[in-house]
């Protein structure tokens, strides 16, 4: 048998032994432990982690138990789905803090919180179950959400209850006292009045404990005090109250235990695959809540619940309340590491104890001596978004077991999340994990306050150069981008764009392959502007002006070289019409010079084999860049090896380096580059006067070297034999 349909049949074996004695604890559990009324009753006891990884085996485990419970006989159906239902509720209504609860299981996470409006609906119009929609034409409805809360839950909430919109009221946050994040309370009370004087109904209020974005949570005492003083129905969600299974929980979050309904979602908090949702409500009447939708008299719809019935008891109370620990202890030891980084500004609601930490690189606290970041930048979020946009996916990339993820407030801007009670879980997150993203976080901080501070220099490096075009591209997390304008302007507009295309897409390669550590690109997928060249994040010893000027040197012999190409068709011809012409008068003067014997086909090579003609040969050699021809010298092969050596110089801009330095890099950069007291200018100019003298100790090298060769060239022609007749001629061809 498969070693794996084994296993699975063991799995179900001992799952339906637990559905029908209703214990499964081991021997040792049962010698050590004894559990009080505080404890979570029956099979939910002890601590049951003995196998890593094997909760999410259980949960998809109840997925085909509940299918082959479903088949059962009716009477022993009802019995068990009851079971399952009752042990559930209850374990997560104890774990959570929320006394004389009852639960609805949903697989959507929105679907709880539909239920629930179903049910406040049917609370306050009677009549609606007969009457419908004619029994809101009287008396709108209205749902209160904060405007911190996930987007589209409420247009959501309209769509499922065939609301209008116009039923859903929009609660802005603080901007004055408190949290950016919570919802202002004033102005939600002043709200209400308004809408019970034009003869509304205040119907619900959706508040957060810990809201999507930077995990903050809404002040719920006061809430709560609001809602009761206009008979409105309190619903809650968010990430924090996970925190409400631990022993010390913040007075803000344990608030939520008041409020009239909550959703939990206990799959990514306790890394559960395939568990439901749970919506936990108080209500009196079963009725109403039969017809909202928030129970079934079916029993197949109560297993719902069996996944999680089966993780909660494999993970023991224990297993539960440490995972939840765990993930808030990795979000305090981040916060601890992010208060001695400069530049990183945090937004966290109670440094003490957040569940959530969101940061951000912040030009306030970055140096700014040697460049332009106070000033130019001041004001500049769109810069700053798209460099923390950078940095959170090279986090997310780098450091994948830390889960963090790029999110964007109203207010902030673009920040880095970590939120480890929806990651830890399911990715194994530890402690390692959080210290190895620090250490990336610390190594990235000089990259950014580099490419902030160079990036106003770049722009004006490129504005000085009238065949470069700055482009300005605040989504791009780099220096900027640059664009090559010819400099011919007798070319159409058709023309001018496939050479402007050309020559940049030839520079964009050559650029990478340049020895350098810069990034060179297209630009953002989505970029408006085309055929352009945008260079990535800069490093603290970037040459800003010597990479412009590589980026002109480049870009104008690749354009010359394509003028070169361009006119090889008319040059080539005027050079094969030349060549004729003086192949024709070469054929001439050998006429005139041998004389017409010599051409007669049987007295031509007797005449030449009595008296031979020294025929002078005159090389020729066609100029491809000039289109003319030139003649042939005997140093050719000299001249030739010159300008290939030469040639491989490129590009010619590129100032001489010491060993190991890579390009665009000041040599003797450090660290204290960008301090007051920097020396970089020293070494500098220092560096260009040692270049200048080794440039001049290598003129004067050269020049005994070349008078050499003259001598020895001098030499050995003077040792040859010359014929009679002929000694003229060789003295005009040696001057």
């Amino acid at each position: 048998m498969d070693p794996t349909l084994a296993e699975m049949g063991n799995h179900l074996s001992d799952a339906m032994k637990i559905l029908e004695s209703g214990k499964l604890e081991s021997e040792q559990g049962k010698e050590r432990r004894k559990l009080s009324w505080k404890d979570i009753p029956g099979p939910l006891q002890g601590d049951r982690m003995q196998y890593v990884g094997e909760q999410g085996h259980m949960a998809l485990l109840g997925h085909s138990l509940a299918a082959y419970i479903s088949v059962l006989e009716r009477e022993r159906l009802r019995k068990l789905t009851t079971r399952i239902l009752s042990d559930t509720t209850l374990w997560l209504c104890r774990l959570f803090r929320y006394e004389n609860g009852s639960a609805y299981y949903h697989e959507d996470d929105r679907e709880g919180l539909v239920k629930v409006c179903r049910l406040v609906i049917n609370t306050h119009y009677e009549d609606y179950a007969t009457e419908g929609f004619t029994m809101l034409s009287s008396k709108h409805p209205v749902i209160y959400q904060s405007a911190a809360c996930r987007p589209g839950l409420g247009q959501h909430l309209c769509s499922q209850l065939a609301l209008p919109l116009s039923c859903l009221c929009i609660v802005p946050c603080n901007t004055m006292f408190g949290s950016l994040h919570q919802m202002d309370v004033a102005l939600l009370d002043k709200l209400i009045r308004d809408d019970r004087e034009s003869g509304k109904v205040p119907l619900l209020l959706i508040a957060n404990a810990g809201t999507p974005g930077a995990g903050h949570t809404d002040k719920l005492s006061r809430l709560k005090e609001l809602c009761v003083q206009y008979n409105m129905w309190l619903h809650v969600e968010g990430v924090n109250l996970a925190t409400l299974a631990l022993g010390q929980v913040s007075s803000a979050v344990t608030a939520a235990t008041k409020c009239d309904s909550m959703t939990l979602t206990p799959g990514p908090w306790l890394g559960l695959p395939a568990v439901p949702a749970v919506t936990l409500y108080r209500h009196e009447d079963p009725a109403l809540s039969l017809a909202a939708g928030l129970t079934s008299s079916q029993p197949v719809e109560k297993l719902r619940a069996l996944p999680l019935w089966l993780s909660l008891q494999y993970l023991g109370h224990d297993g539960i309340l440490q995972r939840i620990k765990h993930a808030s202890q990795l979000s305090q030891q981040l916060l601890e590491h992010l208060k001695t980084l400069a530049s990183i500004k945090t937004s966290v609601e109670d440094e003490l104890n957040s569940p959530v930490v969101v940061f951000r690189f912040s030009q306030d606290s970055a140096p700014s001596s040697g460049g332009s970041v106070e000033g130019y930048f001041a004001g500049e979020r769109d810069v700053l978004d798209v460099l923390n946009r950078w940095l959170g996916e090279q986090l997310a990339q780098q450091v994948p077991l830390s889960g963090v993820d790029v999110v964007e407030l109203e207010d902030e801007g673009t920040c880095v999340r970590f939120s480890p009670l929806m990651t830890a879980a399911a990715l194994g997150t530890q402690e390692n994990d959080v210290a190895a993203l620090v250490e990336k976080l610390g190594e990235m901080i000089p990259v950014l306050s580099c490419t902030l501070r160079y990036r106003q220099d770049f722009k004006d490096e490129v504005l000085q150069q009238a065949s470069l075009s700055y482009i300005e591209d605040l989504s791009w997390p780099g220096l900027g981008g640059v664009r090559y304008e010819p400099r011919a302007t007798d070319l159409d507009e058709d023309k001018r764009q496939h050479s402007v295309e050309k020559i940049n897409n030839d520079l964009l390669k050559k650029l990478m392959e340049l020895d350098t550590d810069l990034y060179f690109s297209g630009g953002p997928e989505f970029c408006e502007e085309k055929n352009c060249i945008f260079i990535g994040m800069a490093t603290e010893d970037l040459d800003v002006a010597e990479l412009v000027e590589t980026i002109v040197s480049i870009g104008r012999e690749i354009e010359e070289s394509g003028k070169l190409f361009e006119n090889m068709t008319e040059v080539v011809r005027r050079g094969i019409q030349e060549a004729e012409l003086q192949l024709q008068k070469a054929n001439e003067e050998k006429l005139m010079e041998e004389g017409v014997l010599r051409q007669i086909p049987l007295v031509g090579p007797v005449l030449n084999w009595f008296s031979p003609v020294q025929a002078s040969v005159k090389g020729r050699t066609f100029n491809l860049a000039e289109g003319c021809l030139d003649s042939t010298e005997p140093v050719y092969s000299v001249k030739a090896q010159m300008n290939k050596e030469a040639s491989l110089d490129s590009p010619k801009s590129i100032t001489k380096r010491f060993p190991g330095q890579k390009l665009f890099r000041r040599h003797g950069a450090g660290s204290d580059s960008v301090s007051d007291t920097s020396s970089v200018s020293q070494l500098e100019e220092s560096f260009r006067e040692t270049a200048h003298v080794q440039a001049n100790n290598a003129d004067e090298a050269e020049v005994p070297e070349e008078r050499h060769v003259h001598i020895v060239e001098e030499t050995a022609l003077s040792d040859q034999r010359v014929p009679e007749g002929q000694e003229t001629e060789s003295v005009d061809t040696l001057r």
